[in-house]
């Protein structure tokens, strides 16, 4: 229980200290009531779900390779720039699959 306790903790520093996961966690929203509002399938909620959760998780554990980077280098240093780059593009690859993921579930309902 412990365990479950740790990562609600972090969970909500994450949420409360990290403006990327603050608008992200509002994207969600949106898009959750998007979902409700447009009546999608279980198929489309998971897509939707797991999308989601894909982002968040991501930019989570970025957030925490830039923390411990940042930690063990203050100071500017290439390779520790090397790495935060490479974490930055995990996000971004799969925000771009979320994205594709909201286009191909939204875009034939509202057209």
């Amino acid at each position: 229980m412990k365990g479950v306790w740790y990562a609600f903790k972090g969970l909500f520093l994450l949420l409360r200290t990290e403006p990327s996961i603050q608008i992200q966690f509002v994207l969600a929203i949106i898009m959750t009531v998007a979902g409700c509002y447009f009546e999608i399938s279980a198929t489309e909620w998971a897509l939707q779900c797991l999308a989601i959760g894909m982002v968040m998780g991501i930019e989570g554990l970025n957030t925490a390779i830039e923390k411990v980077a940042d930690y063990i280098q203050p100071e500017f240093d290439p390779k520790i720039g090397f790495i935060k780059d490479i974490a930055a593009g995990a996000v971004m690859l799969v925000s771009i699959i979320a994205v594709i993921v909201g286009l191909l579930i939204y875009v034939p309902k509202i057209w």
